[in-house]
């Protein structure tokens, strides 16, 4: 017998529990493929048949504020599992519906065939509303004789935190109860160590024949032709003898709801019907994770890990969709100023001023075992927060807004120039207070992401040059703000702050051995000279140099970046380069979004033609036309799709948000409320786009229908409709 080789690792190589508490553990094989439906803080992952938990793949559940209230939910049809006919989620999103049938029925002996396959139907159907899953089983006889047939369903709770179904291990929990509450309902209980009752109600009609704390079954008889139904609400938190609305009241105001939320945003059309249904599925999941929140509208990261409000994801979803949505924006922007820190906390790694990284409603989080319960370690979301007010502003002259965010962007300025400036160099590091927080706190946040040249990790106070960029691009458009509210010293005083900051930047961050700028400064002021992805996000905001842009571009679209899917986190042949890692080479959407904005700034459409080409062709190989959180950065092969990573977050919030970036990037669209205009900068349509039509584009109070069409390589725009005065026209500059 061989003796098996040693597995030797470097010491940086190894991840202590400390740095990999957080990541998202992928320990098992999940079976394929999931459905994921979501209403508000709740949000369901089942299997192809409806089923939670009955096959491989840990991350099933129902989830309600970080707590899975349903662990198990199995249905069995004469004491076997149906056979699978079709599974599909509504192009909406409001509703999972599965097609069931019976498998070959033989008698005691198993010699003989008692009832053939394909005889009954069942129809499951599934939405949420108000923290309630409801469920309906309709089920139907085609047989041309009586059946009798006993529908069973199984169920259960754990009440784990979602960080631990993502991995993470407890030494202690608290107590699950269980009872009987009526012939028609069942209480699954958990009181927590957090003092914390949380209620999982199972209400069932018509009453079962049978019921007990773990199961119910029914024995029905249908005649030829004849269908039942039976209905399953499931209400996280429910007070005791809760009765939730009926199933079809619930799936009309459900309805309403969505229709009601997306009334008054821009939609696009395209002459690629691929194209369109990556349009509609990225516009249903973007209105399937926005969430009403006490202070407006507010896109949830992403399911199943992410599903609650996090402050740069939030940011950046709400920037990519300005140009389409921009009442999403201002939802954001309220939320998070409500939520800014007033005090020093280190174990938040809280900062008056600082924006909010996380929050989390769970057991762990109330606990203090998970640092979430509102967690600020990330360097980005405050000058983001800037960022996002000011060019919030300029889209939509919502003045009074302004006003209102104003103490809430001077904090933040004051943050950015205090403690985010920890050794008052003029640039913005991070550094963990405590070693309970996040090691890296820019969006690369793995703790392998910020690493030299020779493959060394990064330490001390670490300054990210996209966060330089941020900071650059906030002080801007925050001195815009302070001339619209009259504070013009500050405006001049931000306006050369950011001049001195473009600079620095550049003495400091541009590494011309490698033609881009530094990852980011370690510590020592140490250039991280690493070819990465990161270097395309300082474009988006502007500080980098026009002559140095262009040599960014020609990187990004060499093949060690972009592999013919979109562009790489890390490029291909620098160190801990690993296209399946999380962050050192996979593909980001969001990431390729901001890097083609960037692009577009610097009049530089012809590679985002060529990302907007390849992201389109990766998602048309995914499942449901949808573009995930992140996927593998393998060179593109001829006939075969991209690979997938295999703990992704689908839907992503601002992976649902690039295809309307590149849109944007593409036609680079501009408004000017005053004067109610839009304006196309330097249009372009890549070769597989002959026609795109924006509808109900507002600037000012007033609206159009635009229509923008390719002619070889030359754009036409034809307005096709208008509402109140408003002009649109095409800008072409060299």
């Amino acid at each position: 017998m061989l003796a098996q080789p040693a597995l030797k690792m470097k010491a940086e190589d190894v991840v202590s529990p400390a740095e990999s508490a957080f990541q998202v553990l992928a320990t098992a094989p999940a079976s394929r493929p999931r459905r994921a439906l979501k209403h508000g803080d709740t949000f369901v992952v089942t299997d192809s048949f409806g089923d939670i938990g009955a096959t491989a793949g840990g991350t099933d559940g129902l989830y309600h504020a970080d707590t899975r209230f349903l662990s198990h939910l199995e249905l069995s049809l004469n004491g076997a599992q149906p056979l699978l006919l079709g599974s599909n989620v509504r192009d909406d999103n409001t509703l999972l519906a599965v097609d069931l049938t019976n498998p070959d029925y033989y008698d005691a002996g198993g010699t003989q065939i008692v009832l053939q396959k394909d005889i009954v139907h069942i129809a499951r159907a599934m939405f949420l509303w108000k923290g309630t899953a409801y469920q309906r089983l309709a089920v139907r006889n085609h047989g041309d004789r009586p059946l009798a047939l006993q529908i069973a369903l199984s169920f259960d709770s754990d009440f784990a935190d979602l960080f631990e179904v993502r991995g993470l291990q407890r030494p202690r929990r608290g107590t699950v109860s269980r009872s009987v509450e009526a012939a028609d309902q069942v209480l699954l209980s958990y009181q927590g160590l957090d003092n914390v009752t949380r209620r999982t109600q199972l209400s069932f009609d018509p009453a079962p024949n049978d019921i007990s704390t773990s199961r119910v079954s029914y024995r029905i008889v249908l005649a030829p032709g004849e269908s039942k139904p039976i209905f399953l609400s499931v209400t996280c938190n429910a007070e005791r003898a809760h009765r939730p609305a009926p199933f079809l009241r619930g799936l009309l105001a459900a309805h309403r709801e969505l229709r009601a939320g997306t009334r008054d945003i821009a939609t696009v059309e395209t002459s690629s019907e691929l194209f369109n249904e990556i349009l509609c599925r990225s516009a249903a999941d973007l209105a399937m994770l926005v969430t009403q929140t006490p202070q407006g509208v507010y896109p949830y990261a992403g399911i199943p890990w992410y599903s609650t409000t996090f402050g740069r994801d939030g940011i950046i979803t709400a920037l990519q969709l300005l140009w389409c949505n921009p009442g999403m924006a201002r939802g954001v922007l309220r939320r998070l100023a409500a939520l800014q820190a007033k005090t020093t906390d280190p174990a938040s790694d809280a900062e008056p001023g600082k924006i909010l990284h996380e929050m989390r409603a769970g057991e762990m989080a109330a606990l203090g075992e998970v640092p979430f319960a509102l967690y600020y370690g990330s360097v980005d979301s405050t000058p983001l927060f800037v960022m996002l007010a000011g060019l919030y502003v300029e889209r939509t002259k919502d003045e009074a807004t302004l006003r209102d965010l104003w103490p809430a962007i001077e904090a933040a300025l004051a943050w950015i120039d205090g403690p985010g400036d920890r050794d008052k160099d003029g640039f913005v590091e991070y550094f963990r207070q405590t070693d309970k927080g996040l090691a890296n706190q820019g969006w690369k946040d793995s703790h392998d992401a910020i690493f030299h040249a020779d493959g060394r990790m990064a330490e001390g106070p670490i300054a990210l040059a996209e966060v330089q960029g941020y900071v650059f691009a906030a002080k801007r458009l925050a001195a815009r703000c302070a001339a619209r509210l009259g504070k013009i010293d500050l405006a001049r005083k931000l306006e050369a702050d950011a001049a001195r900051l473009a600079e620095r930047f550049e003495e400091a961050f541009w590494c011309p051995e490698i033609e881009t700028y530094a990852l980011a400064l370690d510590g020592d002021k140490q250039p991280c000279r690493v070819r990465t992805s990161n270097a395309g996000q300082v474009l988006f905001s502007g500080i980098a140099r026009p002559d140095r842009a262009s040599l960014i571009a020609d990187g990004l679209i060499n093949p060690r970046f972009f592999s013919g899917w979109g562009i790489r986190t890390v490029a291909r042949g620098e160190p801990r380069y690993n296209p399946m890692s999380y962050h050192n080479g996979s593909i980001w959407p969001h990431d390729n979004a901001l890097i083609a904005l960037g692009l577009a700034r610097y009049g530089l459409k012809r590679p985002v033609a060529q990302i907007t080409r390849g992201l389109f062709e990766a998602a048309t190989y995914m499942d449901q036309r949808r573009l995930p959180e992140l996927f593998c950065g393998f060179q593109r092969e001829r006939r075969r799709g991209p690979t997938l990573y295999p703990v992704a977050c689908a839907p992503q919030a601002w992976a649902s948000a690039t295809v309307f970036s590149l849109i944007e990037g593409l036609l680079g669209l501009e408004f000017r409320p005053d004067s109610h205009e839009i304006f196309l900068r330097n249009p372009r349509l890549p070769q597989f786009l002959d026609e795109v039509v924006l509808r109900n584009l507002q600037v000012g109070g007033s609206a159009a229908d635009l229509k923008v069409s390719r002619h070889g390589e030359e754009i036409s725009l034809e307005v096709l409709r208008t509402r109140g005065p408003i002009q649109a026209s095409v800008i072409v500059a060299s």
